[in-house]
């Protein structure tokens, strides 16, 4: 018996053998189908899918043996992976000095051997498909054409394992890399409050005192640092939010009637300059409140900022089908320009440069009604005409 050499790139080969992760693990349909079918068309009692290990065979697939590994150093896996030529043939083992007296002929009878490397697209011979006969035997033309063209499926189940493997690994991460960021968001924006709303104190203060002593004073120095500082809070409030909004979505789904949202939104933004309407009430069968509340919350609150009617009006309007239940939040407000809608819930874009009190707004709020909203199974929408009023429309899933 010859045993095989090795591979001149072995290391590598090793090395992007062990990438697929596919060593030791279970029986898989996909590659068991692949081999009960290369033993139906040559027409042989036993068919593998091999992983050439240092030192083993492993049977990624196994037909008509129960062991799922055997010895490398007797393998004819071996011999395989080192021919240039696509397919490797033994028509006769007990011929061929390599294997005449090869455990496999001793043990189990082995006559006949036919592999295909399966090589990856960097190159690397991973393995084989391969079939076993206990008789001597040829294959036809077309049965190694079929051995050929399948082996090249394998090699494609193995790359779609890889990067199935790979995705989750990257998702993971990423997963991770958020986590953190909003740890350090969280963290940051409420650090910054305090100092904050020491530079607005301040800031009165000062302007205070100086008006105390000098009404004539220019305080446009003092305004401006007021002003940037309520822009920075406004941004940091709106982070904060964004990152609670998230812990809403694990809120247990619970019935409840719809006026008890609009109230809860109505007592939270106190309206006093503004009409704030319920078209009807119903109650909403499983449903998640605290989501649900804190999407109407920013809607109403944007309708009532950015409306500069004389009489401002928001309305809440809600209707249901077999799989969502549908909101919508409408104003009689300026309206918003066509060029502003296609972004307008991107993070950080506004429709307008600032609000009805002179407040210049973050682009937050929409982006986490966006977030929230996809996140319940739905989508938000709107449709708007200018100097006529903006209904928002969103729905969740059900």
């Amino acid at each position: 018996m010859i045993a095989p050499k090795l591979p001149k790139n072995e290391k590598k080969r090793l090395k992007a053998v062990k990438e697929y992760k596919l060593l030791d693990t279970l029986p898989e349909e996909d590659f068991d189908n692949i081999t009960n079918l290369v033993a139906n068309i040559c027409d042989v009692p036993i068919s593998l899918i091999t992983l050439i290990d240092a030192d083993r065979n492993f049977l990624k697939s196994h037909y008509g043996i129960p062991f799922n590994e055997s010895p490398r150093n007797i393998s004819f896996c071996g011999h395989a992976i080192l021919e240039s030529n696509s397919i490797f043939i033994v028509e006769d083992a007990t011929k061929d000095q390599r294997f005449y007296d090869n455990p496999l002929i001793k043990d189990h009878d082995v006559k006949f051997y036919a592999g295909v490397p399966l090589i990856n697209p960097e190159g690397f011979p991973l393995g084989t498909l391969c079939v076993y006969d206990v008789k001597p035997k040829q294959l036809t033309k077309q049965q190694q054409e079929a051995m050929v063209i399948l082996a090249k499926q394998v090699v494609n189940l193995f790359e779609l394992r890889l990067k199935n493997n790979q995705l989750t690994n990257a998702y993971y991460l990423l997963d991770e890399r958020h986590q953190s960021l909003k740890t350090f968001a969280g963290k940051v924006s409420h650090d910054l409050k305090s100092p904050l709303a020491n530079i607005t104190s301040l800031s009165q203060l000062f302007k205070d005192e100086l008006k105390a002593s000098n009404p004539e004073i220019n305080l446009e120095y003092l305004d401006f640092i007021e002003e940037s500082a309520d822009t920075l809070r406004a941004y940091i409030d709106g982070i904060l939010k964004h990152y609670k909004s998230e812990a809403l979505l694990q809120d247990k789904k619970q019935t409840i009637d719809l006026s008890n949202i609009f109230n809860d939104v109505k007592q939270m933004l106190s309206l006093k300059d503004a009409q704030f309407k319920l078209k009807n009430t119903t109650n909403l069968g499983d449903i998640n409140k605290s989501a649900i509340t804190q999407i109407i919350l920013n809607l109403v609150d944007n309708a009532i900022k950015y409306n500069t009617n004389n009489n401002p009006i928001v309305v809440l309007d809600y209707k249901e089908d077999k799989t969502h239940h549908h909101f919508s939040v409408s104003d009689n407000g300026n309206g918003i320009p066509d060029s502003k809608k296609e972004s307008l819930f991107d993070l950080f874009n506004t429709a307008h440069d600032a609000d009805k009190y002179g407040n210049k707004g973050t682009g937050i709020g929409l982006y986490t009604v966006k977030t929230l909203v996809e996140k319940l199974g739905g989508e938000v929408s709107l449709t708007s005409k200018v100097n006529e009023g903006t209904t928002f429309s969103f729905s969740v899933e059900k």
